[in-house]
């Protein structure tokens, strides 16, 4: 779902881009073609090596990259996302984490584990290693009200503002840094012993990775441009 999704947003935002570059006809038609063919190739893989680890049966990872593509054009049409209020993302992140906490918190009580799949796959899977606590519910929602955190932070900084005056050039600069920096922070795992601890920093983490492409990145490199029109007006 979210390979699918993610592809789905990048490739129809670079047809867009180069039909507004008014591209000819024919090499537009070639990078149509290349680009849905890479991304049918790509989640073809991705579900392939889901199916192959027993993460996922068929019909869900199918399901699954449908989901994906029918969210991402969903979102992509809406504009309420540039628009709403620091406000707004604050308080939707709060209700939301809030509601999963008490909600899980009130299952715990009246001894419903939200957890016994993580027990079960464990047993059946032939490394227990490779069961993590990330896949469960209540870690990807926490997950994605990080996202949503740090999206509101990053859209609502003024560095954000200032990056989409740059040329292109510093914004495909941005990206390069960015991607590599994503895929460091990718790497990062945490330990599941304490589960509260856990849990923070999955959020954190989902939260940090929304701000490095949308602020950290393009307030370093101003900071690394600026510094070196200045030695060389000196």
């Amino acid at each position: 779902m979210g390979a699918a999704g993610v592809w789905y947003v990048m490739v129809t935002a670079l047809l867009s881009a180069a039909a507004e570059k008014r591209c000819p006809p024919v090499l537009y038609k070639f990078l149509q073609i290349s680009l849905w063919t890479l991304m049918g190739l790509v989640v073809l893989v991705v579900c392939m090596s889901r199916v192959y680890m027993a993460a996922h049966f068929p019909h869900q990872v199918i399901a699954g990259v449908f989901t994906g593509i029918l969210v991402a054009e969903v979102v992509s049409r809406e504009k309420g996302i540039y628009s709403a209020s620091m406000k707004k993302y604050f308080y939707m992140t709060l209700f939301l984490t809030s509601f999963a906490v008490v909600f899980y918190l009130l299952l715990k009580a009246v001894a419903v584990d939200l957890l016994w799949t993580i027990a079960k796959a464990q047993k059946w899977c032939i490394r227990a290693d490779w069961v993590h606590l990330d896949s469960t519910p209540f870690a990807s929602l926490l997950r994605n009200m990080g996202t949503l955190f740090g999206l509101g932070l990053g859209l609502h900084s003024p560095l954000y503002t200032e990056t989409k005056k740059k040329k292109t050039s510093f914004k495909i600069g941005c990206i390069i840094v960015s991607l590599f920096l994503l895929y460091l922070l990718d790497g990062r795992t945490f330990s599941s012993e304490n589960l509260t601890t856990y849990y923070l920093l999955s959020f954190g983490k989902s939260a940090v990775a929304l701000l490095i492409p949308t602020t950290l990145v393009p307030w370093a490199l101003c900071g690394i441009f600026k510094g070196k029109r200045e030695d060389k007006n000196l």
